[in-house]
């Protein structure tokens, strides 16, 4: 199994209530794919040398799923309460070193 990110975009079309995160979240983890998420709060860009670039306050949340592959783990994007209020969803494969 491999690990994957999906990274929610703050770009819904309208509100989504914390039921439908509960149901979804249950989804997951009956699947046993759920690994955790959060919201994610404000920040800051921090850069050692150089101009900073600005914060993207367009992500607002984050969940850690497994699956065997890329579209596997595209399956579980399906009921994510972001995605299906006309929101972004971005899934990134977390590779292993």
């Amino acid at each position: 199994m491999k690990d994957f990110i999906l990274l929610m975009h703050s770009d819904t079309k309208r509100e989504v209530e914390s039921a439908d995160w509960e149901a979804y979240i249950a989804t997951l983890t009956s699947s046993g794919c759920f690994q955790g998420g959060s919201t994610i709060g404000s920040g800051k860009c921090l850069r050692k040398a150089g101009p900073i670039g600005p914060l993207h306050e367009v992500l607002c949340g984050f969940i850690r799923i497994t699956a065997k592959d890329l579209d596997e783990a595209s399956i579980y994007v399906h009921g994510n309460p972001v995605f299906e209020a006309g929101g972004t969803v971005e899934l990134r494969e977390l590779p292993r070193s």
